[in-house]
């Protein structure tokens, strides 16, 4: 007893009247009379500890200077340009108010759960998102995959960056330069100042093209119909502009999450005063009823379109940014009692309310921008994407008589902080991945350094040809593996790691039971819907154009190329772990690398003491029920 009592009591030392008072309770039917079980408990401990001395990443991991920087850095990542300008476009291509019968049960089926598995399996491990999937070593090839698809997100994100910052720098012309024909665009041009609204301008902005539409594509982008002749040579300007988002980045991420943690309050905070006053204008603008009526009028035929839940997840799935390694990641940073699913509630609601209100923003401007040239018909007024924030938006201004500037540079100045929250969020993800493996380099240097290669790689987007290559990217590297890459976690998580094991984890951490909702969410509905997204996804797939135009065949081989090397992460990593397991045969190695690794658990020693005997416990007093299936589930 002398051994095994000086053991245990050593391990008490530290501890807080309430963990002690915890522990005992939980161990009160054993009392460490097992002296067996407790020789070989308390010396895996003690190999631990010096294993993790030799560990400093553990130590030295940085955490949030309040707990209220997690909520609001969580709220700038998801709330960002997907909410402005997908969202109101999707909605109005699938069933305009219908579609939000689907998004909503996607929120609650899908997006919430998925939120809050993320948040937990972080917060309790305090393990960036690579070092998570200590839970299923197997599936290690997962994080890895998400890191790439962000990490080419974080590239062309600030592609869009930079066409803010050019649009927010010319908002301050004394005469808007999108509201005025150029001689080189031809007579196909309409003005679309508010000086250009007699008869002659509506007949012919039927045929032609808005100045707004020219400035952006001719102007700026200076696009080509197709990529027969090439990218093209950046432009000097977007190249400036890039410059400029990527010294933003670097300096909100030079402090690590100290400093970002505090620009969250800004960057979470701030649209919402331009999204306002925003509203408040749009409102009393003539015709704008007109257009929220058409956002939100149902058309309840398209509830039984496939394609409709299928917009409706793939757009959950963007907003919230789960499955991206970014929120497993912001929570491990968070202390580990912290009551972490009251947050979740509160970011998922809030992403879709913004989501609705930026819609109403739009479309009451884009009500009076139909209003205003007697169109009836808003969908014509409508350019999808990207043209919604460079083309239809800056038209709406243009019609303003009043004080156009103002409100073009506060709409432009709100996408920039949108955009920088959600960048900085994916910048930080990628950051810590090289962190953690490389504990001795400091954050300042991975900060600029990253902020170096992701500029270096985002002048390819600076071409004219660069949009054609962004919606390459974007499709082949972030939406086509992130739904991969999706499906796999969730997997991992509810099934190999299991949803038992990881209730039980939750009741350790937060001493909260798990509802059925978050079970079967977790183990069944969430995955599902997933894969079948997946599916039609496949089944439905037809080589991707820009604008209709198709790409040339080796644009595509480089396509499936950057899809490959993200999905085959998974392969590779899953055969190289497996590899690595002691024991003899490959069918031994390969259950050794599906079981939680031997440090697996909270970071902090003495709750990792704890922690593994609230395991020896639940092994003793849990029963299994019914089948695995079953257990699984609601064991």
């Amino acid at each position: 007893m002398h051994c095994c009592s000086c053991i245990a009591r050593r391990s008490y030392i530290n501890m807080d009247s309430k963990e002690f008072a915890k522990l005992k309770r939980m161990d009160e039917s054993l009392k460490l009379t097992k002296e067996i079980d407790c020789v070989v408990y308390t010396s895996e401990l003690l190999e631990m500890d010096e294993e993790g001395a030799d560990q400093p990443m553990a130590a030295e991991r940085d955490t949030w200077s309040k707990g209220v920087e997690f909520l609001f850095s969580c709220i700038a990542l998801s709330v960002g340009l997907g909410n402005v300008w997908r969202f109101p476009f999707i909605a109005l291509e699938n069933g305009g108010g219908a579609f939000l019968i689907p998004y909503l049960v996607v929120l609650l089926l899908v997006g919430r759960p998925i939120y809050y598995l993320e948040v937990i399996i972080g917060q309790f491990s305090s393990r960036g998102c690579i070092g998570a999937f200590d839970l299923a070593p197997i599936f290690r090839g997962v994080a890895y995959g998400q890191v790439y698809s962000t990490a080419l997100a974080t590239t062309y994100y600030a592609c869009i960056m930079a066409l803010t910052i050019r649009y927010l720098v010319v908002s301050f012309s004394e005469v808007l330069p999108w509201t005025y024909c150029l001689a080189e665009w031809g007579a196909q041009c309409v003005a679309t100042g508010a000086t250009a609204n007699d008869s002659s301008n509506i007949s012919t902005s039927l045929q032609g093209k808005s100045s707004a539409e020219l400035y952006f594509t001719q102007t700026v982008l200076r696009e080509p119909y197709s990529l027969d002749e090439g990218l093209g040579t950046p432009s000097r300007e977007m190249v400036l502009c890039l410059l400029a988002t990527w010294i933003i980045i670097a300096l909100t991420l030079v402090k690590g999450i100290r400093s970002s943690g505090k620009a969250s309050y800004f960057l979470a905070l701030f649209p919402y005063v331009i999204m306002l006053i925003l509203l408040l204008r749009a409102l009393t603008l003539p015709g704008a009823w007109n257009g929220i009526v058409y956002f939100i009028q149902p058309q309840w035929n398209q509830l039984l379109n496939p394609h409709v839940w299928y917009a409706a997840i793939t757009q959950m799935f963007f907003s919230l940014a789960i499955c991206f390694g970014t929120l497993v990641m912001y929570a491990s940073f968070n202390d580990f009692s912290k009551r972490v699913h009251k947050d979740v509630i509160i970011v998922t609601t809030i992403d879709s309310f913004t989501s609705i209100l930026a819609g109403c923003i739009i479309f009451g401007i884009l009500g009076n921008l139909a209003h205003e040239t007697n169109v009836t018909d808003i969908s014509k007024v409508v350019k999808g994407g990207a043209g919604l924030a460079f083309i239809s938006y800056p038209e709406a201004i243009a019609k303003f008589k009043y004080l156009p500037q103002m409100f073009a540079v506060l709409f432009f100045f709100m996408l920039l902080v949108l955009g920088i929250g959600s960048n900085i969020g994916m910048a930080t993800c990628v950051i810590n991945v090289i962190k953690d493996r490389f504990p001795h380099l400091q954050h300042w240097q991975l900060a600029i350094g990253a902020s170096i290669v992701g500029f270096l790689c985002g002048l390819v987007y600076m071409t004219p040809g660069g949009q054609f290559i962004l919606n390459l990217v974007d499709f082949y590297g972030c939406t086509f593996i992130a739904l991969v890459m999706a499906i796999a976690e969730l997997f991992a998580f509810s099934w190999v790691y299991g949803v038992k094991r990881l209730c039980n984890d939750i009741e350790f951490m937060l001493n909260v039971k798990t509802g059925f909702y978050w079970r079967i969410c977790w183990a069944i509905m969430a995955p599902g819907l997933m894969f079948l997204v997946l599916v039609y996804m496949l089944v439905s797939y037809e080589p991707l154009t820009y604008k209709g135009v198709e790409y040339p065949e080796a644009a595509y081989m480089a396509g499936w190329l950057i899809w490959g090397l993200g999905v085959a992460q998974l392969p590779f990593w899953a055969l190289y772990t497996i590899y690595q397991q002691p024991g003899h045969s490959f069918l031994t190695k390969f259950r050794l690398a599906l079981q939680p690794t031997k440090d697996w658990g909270p970071r902090q020693p003495q709750k990792l003491q704890a922690y593994l005997l609230h395991r020896q416990k639940v092994a003793e007093s849990k029963q299994r029920r019914g089948n695995f299936f079953f257990d699984n589930i609601f064991g």
